[in-house]
């Protein structure tokens, strides 16, 4: 099953929400102020945030007006085409190699198992990989990551529980370079963004890894579950104020019905999504496509 058949299966809950509400918006309102209020209301609804449902509304109503469009099919088409857009507002950057990306968010969000697949995903792409087990503050973090390691076929770095992580991101960095691996993976401990001295440690492991391994392409990504919704905005402000986030990966948006949070979140951000995990197996990872996602939600 390719990304758009993976996406439109966890994307079904979001669909079924919005698309029997827009054909109930279309069965009683014809195309003036009522139906645009609603419309604007029904992607507030699935977590489109406030400014940005006005903002993707306001721009399908003048298109509409413009090119006197009636029809049910063409606001439709024309509503997938600004979402798409707002999506893809965030510029995403080429990932060259070597590349070294951390992976950072809060408690539960999925990063170990997200790790795990995106080695995976590499490892299938061609590409040699290591991973950093710099979770050294919950008890069998690197244990965990380990399993995920074997199941993917990859090298893990780890230290004892308890040591330093920036130590640990240290010696990964040294050995990618020794052994010339094309993408170092490096986990880090679930933490609330809202405590500094986390963010503090969280700070000199981004240093530690730019200043011993400057040739690598160095992506700081952020884990986000798609059931946290709205609630990931302050998630991403604080952790992008620590390290300066370069991308987004998405999780367990089959648990949702409001997978539209990400529309706006990325787009007033300026974040933009690379990854979507589709499920539970290792290979339930891809590349995150706008086109597939907004196809996958109506």
């Amino acid at each position: 099953m390719g990304f758009f058949g993976k996406i439109k299966t966890a994307l079904s809950k979001t669909k079924e929400g919005i698309g029997k509400k827009l054909t109930d918006i279309f069965a009683k309102n014809k195309l003036g102020d009522e139906f645009y209020e609603e419309l604007e209301d029904l992607l507030i609804s699935s977590d489109v945030s406030v400014q940005t449902s006005m903002e993707i509304v306001e721009e399908l109503k003048e298109n509409a007006i413009k090119d006197k469009v009636k029809d049910k099919e063409l606001v439709v088409r024309e509503l997938k085409r600004e979402l798409k857009e707002t999506l893809s507002f965030a510029d995403k950057r080429e990932i060259k190699f070597p590349a070294a990306i951390m992976v950072v968010g809060v408690n539960g969000v999925g990063k170990t198992t997200t790790i795990g697949k995106l080695a995976a995903k590499f490892i299938n792409e061609g590409k040699s990989v290591t991973i950093a087990a710099a979770d050294t503050f919950r008890a069998a973090a690197a244990d965990q990551l380990s399993v995920w390691a074997d199941r993917a076929k990859v090298r893990i770095i780890k230290s004892q529980e308890g040591a330093d992580a920036a130590a640990v991101v240290y010696d990964a960095a040294v050995s990618a370079k020794a052994k010339k691996t094309d993408v170092l993976i490096i986990d880090t401990a679930g933490r609330l963004h809202v405590k500094s001295g986390l963010m503090e440690e969280l700070k000199k492991m981004d240093r530690v890894l730019q200043r011993e391994y400057p040739e690598a392409d160095v992506f700081k990504m952020i884990v986000l579950d798609a059931t946290t919704g709205q609630n990931a905005y302050n998630q991403v402000t604080e952790f992008d104020k620590a390290v300066n986030l370069d991308g987004i990966i998405l999780t367990k948006i089959d648990g949702t019905a409001k997978g539209g949070f990400i529309v706006s979140l990325s787009y007033e951000t300026e974040i933009p999504v690379y990854y979507v995990g589709t499920g539970e197996k290792l290979e339930d990872i891809e590349d995150f496509s706008a086109e597939d996602f907004v196809e996958g939600m109506f």
